[in-house]
């Protein structure tokens, strides 16, 4: 089975962002770049299904030349090859399904996987858009994935509100995956030397046609207000009378 995995790196969730003066974005210098922790679960899914059934695990990111270390990352994991479409920054959802899109048209895989959500922007799209440009089924917010008659359909666990919600969808098809699917491996030293030599074609972003001005744009952002200090009350009668009169929730 051949399975592209589409991969976004993203500053490090764990490092605290600023906003920059003018509320344009955020603050980069001196900030970790990682592989979105979504899109290293899907990294994580392709190796296991490659690893009971064989066949090719290929990477795909769109972006700047900095992705590059992110890339190396997730061939360190275990990926056969990968590919980059470089691109300027600043791409809205619509732009990255596009470019996906038509390397996909390209790499023929069987099924393409990738995070449901970048934790930078959080917008649950690209996976979506893809699926339509495509015009192949998509299973969202994966939580586990099964293959049946000879890999020609999938069984896809989907996180729900009311719980798990199972559907079949033939291949290829799209599939994006949530937290609970499984847990990613750390990248192994040899696998970090065997990355250094593994293919990474690089595709210039005007070669593949693909019209990237934004529809969408962010105006400004803004940090979060800070929450105000807890109080204490007495008893149950001053909590309501205060939800009541003064927070005005009841």
């Amino acid at each position: 089975m051949k399975i592209l995995v589409a991969i976004k790196p993203v500053p490090n969730p764990d490092e605290k962002v600023k906003i920059r003066p003018d509320g344009s974005g955020i603050v980069l210098d001196n900030i970790k770049m990682v592989i979105n922790p979504f899109c290293e679960i899907a990294v994580e899914e392709a190796l296991r299904i490659k690893e009971k059934q064989g066949g090719e695990v290929v990477i795909l990111t769109v972006g700047p030349k900095e992705g590059e270390q992110q890339v190396r990352t997730a061939l360190a994991m275990g990926a056969d090859r990968a590919i980059q479409v470089e691109a300027e920054k600043g791409l809205d959802s619509l732009a990255v399904a596009k470019f996906l899109a038509k390397v996909v048209e390209q790499e023929k895989p069987d099924l393409v996987i990738l995070g449901k959500q970048a934790v930078d922007d959080d917008n649950n799209q690209v996976g979506q858009i893809l699926a339509a440009l495509l015009s192949w089924p998509q299973a969202t917010f994966a939580s586990k994935i099964e293959f049946l008659d000879g890999n020609k359909k999938a069984h896809v666990g989907r996180e729900t509100d009311g719980g798990i919600e199972t559907i079949e969808v033939p291949l290829p098809c799209v599939v994006t995956t949530d937290l609970r699917l499984n847990e990613p491996r750390y990248a192994s030293l040899p696998g970090i030397m065997k990355a250094k030599k593994k293919e990474l074609k690089v595709i210039p972003s005007a070669s593949l046609g693909v019209d990237a001005a934004p529809k969408v744009k962010v105006l400004s952002l803004a940090s979060p207000k800070e929450r105000a200090g807890g109080r204490k009350v007495a008893d149950v009668a001053e909590l309501v009378a205060k939800l009541k009169n003064e927070a005005k929730v009841l």
